[in-house]
């Protein structure tokens, strides 16, 4: 048994957000707080799991805050360092049309880029049921060998490792540098949980399948979560695939956090089920319920601290199917 259902390593950042026109004609910004791993432990604690961050923030008011805000959804913040001289790493997010994103990251350096390996909770990692990683911990080599060494650690201790690229171009020297990166990803995870466009960038194939296929050529992954926005999901292991289409709603404000409740909710079943009892319905399953979380996420603003209950995703799940 471990002491914690999953582990996240990662950035944990605020996100600042487009909210309505001053009374000057300038853009208001709600500061909301952020960041992929947090995110997916967000809505893994509200669905009843038990979970702990390992990152860095300045101990600044942006840092003193969303520690407390990891505190307040139940988060374990053991592993969260307090750097006192870099500052906490800030996101700029523009809405485009159709609820896409445009970022600009405040990060040269991020407190989150600083993070070293003799910081790391390793008793955290140790006690990990799944270890989720991401590549905003890879851009820069001090937090690139300490990300490296937690995969490390985790996967000595019988984790199960889930990782998602999380693509964030501007925050790369080079295409190439982040190309190596998810490839080392991609060779150390159980599971995996990528988006279309990642998939089509990184393989070079237009049709979902045939990508599939070639990361499976190369790479031996379990389990494969394939994130297709408004067409839904997929998800592929062993000879099973299972696509569940998406909910698509009226309400939808912005994706911001979708692909991280969407993930959570996977990690939520493989932790009820385990990777080698799957089925198609019990992939079905799954798809429906992260569909339908994410679904509920695009109507929010921000992310971390407004995802969605258990309850609130079988109730429209139970609309929709009416």
């Amino acid at each position: 048994m471990k002491n914690y259902d999953v582990v996240a390593l990662g950035e944990l950042l605020i996100d600042f957000t487009e909210n309505g026109i001053s009374g000057q004609g300038n853009p208001v910004y709600e500061a909301n707080p952020g960041g992929a791993p947090c995110n997916v432990l967000a809505m893994l604690a509200k669905l009843g799991r038990k979970t702990a961050f390992i990152g860095k923030v300045g101990q600044d008011i942006f840092g003193n805050r969303l520690k407390a805000v990891l505190e307040e959804q139940g988060i374990c913040t053991s592993g969260l360092v307090m750097d006192g001289e870099a500052r906490t790493t800030l996101a700029f997010v523009e809405t485009l049309p159709g609820g896409d994103r445009d970022f600009s990251f405040y990060r040269n350096p991020g407190a989150d880029m600083l993070l070293r390996e003799e910081e790391l909770g390793e008793e955290l990692l140790q006690s990990a049921g799944i270890f989720h990683f991401g590549t905003l911990s890879m851009t820069h080599e001090g937090v690139r060998s300490a990300t490296r060494r937690a995969v490390a650690i985790a996967r000595q201790s019988g984790a199960l490792l889930s990782f998602d690229p999380n693509l964030r171009p501007p925050l790369w020297a080079s295409l190439e540098e982040a190309r190596e990166q998810v490839a080392y990803g991609l060779s150390q995870c159980h599971i995996l949980k990528i988006s279309d466009n990642e998939l089509r960038w990184f393989t070079g194939e237009q049709d979902y399948d045939a990508g599939i296929s070639r990361l499976r050529s190369q790479y031996d992954i379990p389990l494969i979560l394939l994130s297709m926005g408004r067409d839904g999901s997929r998800a592929y292991s062993g000879r099973l695939r299972a696509e569940v289409p998406a909910f698509v709603q009226r309400g939808t404000v912005e994706t911001t956090g979708a692909g991280d409740t969407f993930a959570a909710c996977c990690l939520h079943h493989i932790l009820e089920y385990g990777l080698e009892e799957l089925t198609r319905e019990r992939l079905v399953r799954m798809l429906t319920f992260a569909n339908g979380a994410a679904s509920i996420i695009t109507t929010r603003k921000g992310a971390l601290r407004v995802m969605p209950t258990g309850e609130e995703v079988e109730e429209l799940i139970k609309q929709k199917s009416l």
